[in-house]
C-alpha cells in the first residue's frame, strides 16, 4: 500500500509503516462507550492515547457523560479532587483495556494510555514519586504511563519511578539540554532497577518533545525582530528542535551504556512529538507530522489533525535523518538575531506547567459545581 493510494486507510496505514506510531492526544468518556476510540484504532491506525489536565477538563465541561458518576461519588465524597482522580483513573483504565489488544501484538511497543501526575507536584520530586506510585496502583493495568513534567525536579523522579518500575512519558520537554537529562535519567533508573532485581523488559518510557509551541513562541520573536531575515525563519525552529533531539536519540541509545542495559532486556526510551497541531495558519495542517517522520518515533496529535493527516497527508518516508547539519543552521540563525534559545525554552517549560495547573483548577471547579446541587 503506497502513500498515493485511494485506500481510505493508505496515508495513516503509509506513516505507521514509516516507522511511526499514531497516538491519540485526546480522551473522554464518550469516546470509550461510543466505540469511537476503537473506530480510530481500526480505520485510523492509532496504537495509543495521551491525556492532560486540559484534555480531561474539556471532557467534564462538555455533555452529561460523567453525571451519574459523579452522583454516585457526592455520596461518599463531597472532594472534588477525589471525585477527579477516580473519573481520570477509570477513564484510563478503560481506554487502557481497549487498547491491550494493541500492547499485547506489539510486545509492549504500543497500546499505552499516559495520565499525567498532578501538574501542583511539577517542582517537588517526593510528591511527584508518591502519586506516580498511586496512580500505578490504582489503575492496575500493565499498559498505563505515567506522564512526569520534565523539570529539573521531575528529572529526579523519573530515574526514581523507573527504578521502581514504572512505565514513564516525561512531558514537557523543550530544550535539548533538558532531553539529554532525561534519557540520563531513564537509564539511571533502568540500571537501579536491574540492579535491584526488577525485570527491566516490563519497563518502556517515552520523551514528549513538544513542537508547535516551540514555534510559536520563537515566531512570536521572530515578529518582533521584523527584519526579512527573521520573516523567512517563521515556522522553522520547531521542526529543527525536534530534528535534533532525533539526533540525540540516535546517539544515546547507541552508547555502550545503552547497549549494556538491551542486552539485560532493556527497551529504548522512543521520542515522542507532542503539541502536533498546527497554529500558524500559513503552514500546512499536517507539518508536524509529515517533517517529523522516521522510525521508532511516535506522533501524538487531535483527531483533527490525526483526520488531516488521513485525508491529505504527504508522506515521504523518512523526513529526520540527514537534516541535522540544516537544522542546526536553522537554530543558530535564529540566535544570531538576539534570539535567546534557552530563553524560550525556559519560557515553555514554565508556561507549559502552569498551564497544567490552571487546567486541572478547572477540573476540580467544574466537578465542586457538579457535585453543589448534591451535596
Amino acid at each position: 500500500m503506497t502513500a498515493t493510494s485511494k485506500t481510505p486507510e493508505s496515508l495513516t496505514s503509509a506513516l505507521a509503516a514509516a516507522g511511526v506510531s499514531i497516538w491519540l492526544d485526546d480522551l473522554s468518556r464518550e469516546r470509550i462507550v461510543s466505540g469511537g476510540l476503537v473506530e480510530l484504532i481500526a480505520e485510523r491506525n492509532v496504537t495509543g492515547v495521551t491525556t492532560n489536565p486540559t484534555i480531561f477538563a474539556t471532557a467534564l465541561s462538555h455533555g452529561d457523560t460523567y453525571e451519574k458518576q459523579i452522583r454516585e461519588l457526592s455520596a461518599t465524597t463531597t472532594s472534588a479532587e477525589d471525585v477527579a482522580f477516580q473519573i481520570m483513573t477509570q477513564d484510563v483504565r478503560s481506554a487502557a483495556d481497549i487498547l491491550a489488544p494493541v500492547h499485547r501484538a506489539t510486545n509492549g511497543v504500543d497500546g499505552w494510555v499516559s495520565i499525567e501526575v498532578d501538574a501542583r507536584s511539577a517542582h517537588d520530586a517526593s510528591a511527584t514519586i508518591e502519586e506516580a506510585r498511586r496512580l500505578k496502583e490504582t489503575i492496575d493495568r500493565p499498559n498505563v504511563f505515567i506522564k512526569i513534567p520534565a523539570t529539573a525536579e521531575g528529572i529526579e523522579a523519573i530515574a526514581a519511578a523507573t527504578a521502581e518500575g514504572i512505565s514513564v512519558n516525561i512531558t514537557l520537554i523543550f530544550s535539548l539540554d533538558r532531553y539529554h537529562q532525561v534519557i540520563d535519567a531513564y537509564l539511571t533508573g533502568l540500571e537501579q532497577a536491574h540492579a535491584n532485581g526488577i525485570d527491566v523488559s516490563s519497563i518502556h518510557s517515552v520523551a514528549s518533545f513538544f513542537v508547535s509551541r516551540v514555534d510559536t513562541e520563537i515566531d512570536k520573536r521572530l515578529d518582533a525582530v521584523g527584519s526579512d531575515t527573521a520573516t523567512s525563519l517563521r515556522g522553522r525552529g520547531g521542526i529543527a528542535n525536534a530534528r535534533l533531539a532525533y539526533e540525540i536519540f540516535e546517539q544515546e541509545f547507541a552508547t555502550p551504556r545503552a547497549d549494556a542495559l538491551r542486552d539485560v532486556g532493556s527497551n529504548i526510551q522512543r521520542p515522542l512529538w507532542a503539541s502536533t497541531g498546527v497554529k500558524d495558519p500559513a503552514l500546512p495542517d499536517t507539518t508536524y507530522v509529515v517533517e517529523l517522520v522516521a522510525a521508532n518515533v511516535v506522533n501524538t496529535m487531535s483527531e483533527k489533525t490525526l483526520q488531516a493527516t488521513h485525508d491529505h497527508g504527504v508522506i515521504r518516508g523518512d523526513t529526520i535523518v540527514g537534516t541535522y547539519a540544516e537544522a542546526k543552521t536553522t537554530l543558530e540563525a535564529i540566535g544570531s538575531l538576539g534570539i535567546s534559545y534557552d530563553d524560550v525554552t525556559r519560557t515553555l517549560e514554565a508556561e507549559g506547567v502552569d498551564k497544567f495547573i490552571r487546567s486541572g483548577q478547572e477540573l476540580i471547579e467544574t466537578i465542586q459545581n457538579a457535585l453543589e446541587p448534591s451535596a
